[in-house]
């Protein structure tokens, strides 16, 4: 085999894996695409010793440390096949060269499909957010919407309400709250707006003003959005392990999945997208897979 380890995605669980490998000795390559699915976010926060710093500078300031240790390579490129044969796994590049190893730890993210609203692709991950624990501290107490519906919106509002009063759902459409749950929102004077959405006005990603299809424009600093997910890389049918009904890689504590000798960690198996959480679980694959080589070797 040319490496004990090929990660598939650099980003913060793939470059965790890899400096916890590296200081095991390991053989590991990185290959990563550079796409980074918070590549628009201009600051990362609740990240202890990094609150506040861009996404890019943190990654950047990752990899130097990593490729402090010389049994760490790292490759730019993306990887488009990855098929198990005798004794591990080949994984291929774009550029038609393969690399085997005895283990193979997938950290290739979750892509995000947003609503095909004019300027919302613009304001994501900048002011059209996901998470009030990455973000919401930057926009509290200002006037925010939740463009959701149903079931998800009111929790989500239970939650966002902590940090912002003047607040309102966006169904985007006929709302699908029920009585119950319109009433509650209602005596929490959460406003519930169900005109069509046709734009996002804003600068440089900044919202300013939501433009109704009747013609009306009201502003908000900030709206909260759930994209609809997929794998940015989809090995399972390559690699053999199941995704989760919620498309997310399906893993057990150790981040194993359920094809052998194949793991993930990061976006790709969690919804919990916190950098904190995803870099915990890149440590806690390279340490599982060392175990693992270390079993076969002893």
């Amino acid at each position: 085999m040319d490496f004990d380890v090929i990660i598939i995605g650099g980003s913060y669980a793939g470059l965790s894996a890899a400096l916890t490998l590296g200081r095991s000795t390991r053989n590991v390559l990185v290959i990563d695409a550079g796409e980074p699915c918070n590549r628009q976010t201009p600051h990362s926060h609740n990240f202890l010793t990094h609150d506040g710093d861009r996404p890019a500078e943190i990654s950047k300031v990752a990899k130097a440390e990593v490729l402090k240790y010389p049994t760490v390579k790292f490759l730019s490129a993306k990887a488009d096949s990855a098929k198990p044969i005798e004794g591990g796994f080949r994984v291929g590049i774009e550029y038609g060269q393969h690399f085997t190893s005895r283990k193979i730890l997938l950290a290739t993210g979750l892509k995000d499909t947003l609503p095909g609203i004019k300027g919302l692709a613009a304001c994501w991950a900048i002011s059209a957010i996901h998470c009030p624990y990455c973000h919401g501290y930057e926009v509290k107490n200002e006037k925010v919407g939740l463009l959701m519906n149903g079931d998800h919106a009111f929790e989500m509002a239970k939650n966002i309400y902590l940090w912002n009063k003047d607040l309102s759902i966006l169904t985007n459409g006929k709302s699908e709250l029920n009585v119950e749950q319109a009433e509650k929102l209602k005596s929490k004077s959460i406003a519930i707006l169900e005109e069509e959405i046709v734009e996002l006005e804003q600068q440089n990603g900044q919202l300013e003003n939501i433009v109704f299809k009747n013609g009306e424009k009201i502003a908000f600093k900030a709206i909260y959005v759930k994209p609809e997910i997929e794998q940015h890389v989809n090995f399972s049918e390559q690699l053999g392990f199941e995704l989760t009904d919620l498309k997310t890689i399906k893993v057990n504590e150790q981040q194993q999945t359920t094809a052998m000798g194949v793991y993930a960690a990061g976006d790709c198996a969690t919804l919990f997208r916190s950098l904190p959480i995803v870099t915990a679980a890149g440590t806690m694959a390279a340490v599982m897979i060392n175990k693992e080589l270390i079993s076969e070797d002893f």
